[in-house]
């Protein structure tokens, strides 16, 4: 069967969703106030509705307490989003994920029943702050407000050497979850697997710690 997700909002967050969402194979509700915005995904939604989110009884009607996921990704109207969030989980929606503008706007969307705040610009911003500093890192994806994971590509420093020998945990307080191998993915990988030059580690960590293990490699 079929996942049904709606979106709420089509500015450059949700639209990139709503594309992303159809070559998934998911059937996609979309809703914003500008017309010309759901004409131009037309070609990737199943049901496309020129309307305000924060409209209960238009909400009501389109079945939207049935969709296994509501995003929320409306962009500059704050008032609108925690209102359409509030809306949402009163209507009794099994999942509901809002796009916040900055910290203030995500802790009161968390406190009204989000059950995830996603952080794109801030997040984004990150992401290429570490890539910028270290040349090594490949992708930077935050867990929780103080904890990420990184990939990270092993270089001849690591070539032949088992997880055992690198003793991460005790040096840096990291972790290796898993290694990218080629085409492989080896998953909580034995410590004495050896590494090889060009393996990306996926480690994770505080993010004191993965700045200090950045820090360090870099300085090699």
């Amino acid at each position: 069967m079929k996942k049904e997700i709606a979106v709420i909002g089509l500015g450059r967050f949700g639209g990139s969703i709503v594309m992303e969402l159809s070559e998934m194979d998911v059937d996609v509700l979309v809703i914003d106030t500008d017309e010309a915005r759901v004409n131009e995904y037309q070609d990737y939604y199943s049901e496309g509705v020129i309307g305000d989110s924060t409209d209960e009884a238009m909400l009501k009607s389109l079945g939207i307490k049935n969709y296994d996921n509501v995003i929320v990704a409306i962009g500059d109207n704050i008032q609108s989003s925690i209102l359409t969030t509030l809306i949402l989980k009163d209507l009794g929606v099994k999942k509901v994920t809002t796009k916040a503008q900055n910290s203030y706007h995500g802790r009161v969307l968390e406190k009204i029943g989000a059950d995830t705040v996603v952080h794109p610009e801030r997040d984004m911003g990150r992401r290429i702050a570490h890539r910028l500093v270290s040349s090594s890192v490949v992708e930077y994806l935050e867990v929780s407000n103080h904890h990420s994971i990184i990939e990270f590509t092993s270089s001849a420093k690591f070539e032949n050497k088992r997880i055992n020998d690198l003793n991460m945990r005790k040096k840096f307080g990291i972790s290796i979850i898993a290694i990218k191998r080629d085409n492989d993915l080896i998953v909580s990988p034995d410590p004495n697997i050896s590494i090889l030059s060009g393996d990306i580690l996926i480690l994770i960590g505080s993010d004191e710690q993965l700045n200090h293990f950045e820090n360090y490699m870099d300085k090699l």
